[in-house]
Formats: structure tokens, C-alpha cells, sequence
């Protein structure tokens, strides 16, 4: 059964001045995914991300929410939406549930009962009547985010959750996202720069460069058929003329070469090596990531 779709932008455009920063993307979640969003330097990230939550208007184009244009249709729209854009706004010299309380003001229906309900959901009970000036980063972002799921939001947008956490920090966020998606049904787009997050975490991922988005699918597509093996040999122009006649050699860098990874031809390339008077030193299995296929795809441009 096809999962109901949440966040739907099609054709999103922006100029500023004489330039169009975003140049048509369009893409959509579905109930219970995370969803990546990665882009180089000046890629339209960030710009995008503040059309979707309102900060800004787009030139051209539509925003769905939960069947809610975001133009004609705003509250009801971002009614469905929660984000946190860069690092949440939070008063420090407040607890964690004064300043919860404090958001809670801004909306109808919401009151102690839900306060309580987005504590317990992010970990929070046993120090939420402590102020945030005493709160870790980890701790900031996780009341961030209870803040944001006050509203009971279809879609959440973090912008970076992970930003400045230790490796701790980022698994235990990982862990929480994907429980808000799984257990939670919610829909929820992730941009971030640290790649094998990305790839652990998000069920699709959209990469984008210079306001175009240039390939969207799963993580399992998006890497299959990539994984690679690494040849150690000596001598190495006769090694790299014999594995050459054998299969293709995609690139070689200090001294090793890199083909495609066969289990079945693998063994019998290693034999051939040897008959022909190579020594094979090592043959090493590269598993495929998300980063070699984003740099591929952008040009090696730097990541946001």
C-alpha cells in the first residue's frame, strides 16, 4: 500500500536580484520516511528550506502540506509542518518547561497534557524543570524538537539536527529521528553535511547543485551496483597491463587500482596475476558510500 504524501513541492523557483537561486525542484515525502536533503556550497539548501517553513516566499511555484497550499491555504499548512531552521530559539534562564509552556501560549488546544506527552517523547521528564542554561547541546536540540512537536505536526524539518553533538550525541538523535518516523508516522526532512549520517539514517535522500536537484531516490538504489575492489600489485605497469585485459580499471591512486567487485570473476583475476608473474599484495572489498557518489554527482564540490 502506498504511503500517503505529506510535503509536496513541485516546480519551486526563486530569483533574488538578477538570480535564480532555485530553479524548479520538485520532489515529495511520504508518511513515515526521513528524507535526506544534501547540497554542495551554494546550492539552494538552506534557500529552499526557508520557502517550505514560510520564512520566505518563493517565486514560483507550489508547497503542499497535507493537502494545504502553503499560499493560499498558509495556517492550515504549517499547522501540519514543525521545524527547527539552524538551532532552536529557546530563553535560556527559563526550564525546559517554561519555555515549552511559553510555545505552548502560541497555539490552540495545546496545554499541560501535551507539554507532557513531547517531554516524555524526547527523554526529557527527569530534567525539564531545570533551566537550559544547564542543558548539553544534545539536550537543547531534543527540547528544540519537543518544541517543534507541540503542534502535532504531519512533517518535521530539522535543518542540521546533529550540528556540534559528539559521536554519542549524533547516534542517540539518529535513534530518536527514526523512532519520531517509525513509531510516530511522521514525515521528516533531514538536511545535514555528515554524509555517512545521512546514509545511515534517511530512507531517501535528494541531492542537490546550484539550485537543481540532481538525483533523488533510496539510499539502496543510490548505491547499488557500487561497491568496488582495491588491487595492491607488483610490478605495477605490468600489473595494471595484465588486470587491464581482464576487467576495466576505473582509477588507480597510490599505487592501487580500482575495479568492480566480482565475487565470482575475483578469484580467477587473482590466479591469472600470478601466472603472468604479478604479485598481488592485497585485494580489498570497498563498500559503497553515500560521499564518493556525492562528490561524483557534484563535481567534488564542498558540502553545506
Amino acid at each position: 500500500m502506498e504511503k500517503k504524501i505529506t510535503l509536496a513541492v513541485e516546480n519551486l523557483k526563486k530569483v533574488i536580484g538578477k538570480r535564480e537561486i532555485i530553479k524548479g525542484l520538485t520532489f515529495e515525502l511520504r508518511e513515515g520516511e526521513v528524507f535526506g536533503f544534501l547540497g554542495p556550497n551554494g546550492a539552494g539548501k538552506t534557500t529552499t528550506i526557508r520557502m517550505l517553513v514560510g520564512l520566505i516566499k518563493p517565486t514560483e511555484g507550489n508547497i503542499q502540506i497535507c493537502g494545504y497550499n502553503a499560499a493560499d491555504q498558509f495556517q492550515k499548512a504549517m499547522s501540519n509542518l514543525g521545524c527547527i531552521v539552524e538551532n532552536p530559539e529557546l530563553y535560556p534562564y527559563l526550564s525546559g518547561y517554561n519555555n515549552l509552556l511559553h510555545f505552548a501560549r502560541m497555539l490552540d488546544g495545546i496545554g499541560e497534557e501535551r507539554i507532557k506527552e513531547v517531554t516524555e517523547l524526547v527523554g526529557l521528564t527527569d530534567r525539564i524543570h531545570d533551566k537550559v542554561k544547564t542543558y548539553s547541546l544534545g539536550m537543547r536540540q531534543r527540547l528544540g524538537i519537543a518544541q517543534a512537536l507541540l503542534g502535532r505536526p504531519k512533517v518535521l524539518i530539522l535543518d542540521e539536527p546533529t550540528n556540534g553533538l559528539d559521536p554519542a550525541g549524533i547516534r542517540e538523535m539518529r535513534q530518536f529521528i527514526r523512532f519520531l518516523a517509525e513509531q510516530e508516522g511522521l514525515s521528516v526532512l533531514v538536511s545535514s553535511h555528515l554524509l555517512s549520517e545521512i546514509q545511515l539514517l534517511c530512507d531517501r535522500v535528494a541531492i542537490i547543485s546550484k539550485g537543481t536537484i540532481i538525483r533523488i531516490d533510496t539510499v539502496e538504489k543510490l548505491l547499488s551496483n557500487r561497491e568496488r575492489a582495491v588491487w595492491r600489485l607488483f610490478p605495477l605497469e605490468k600489473g595494471k597491463q595484465v588486470l587491464g585485459e581482464l576487467t576495466a580499471i576505473e582509477g588507480c591512486d597510490d599505487g592501487t587500482f580500482v575495479t568492480e567487485y566480482d565475487e565470482q570473476k575475483i578469484p580467477e583475476w587473482n590466479k591469472q596475476l600470478v601466472s603472468a608473474g604479478v604479485s598481488v599484495k592485497e585485494i580489498n572489498r570497498k563498500m559503497p558510500v553515500l560521499e564518493d557518489l556525492f562528490l561524483e554527482l557534484t563535481g567534488g564540490d564542498l558540502i553545506e
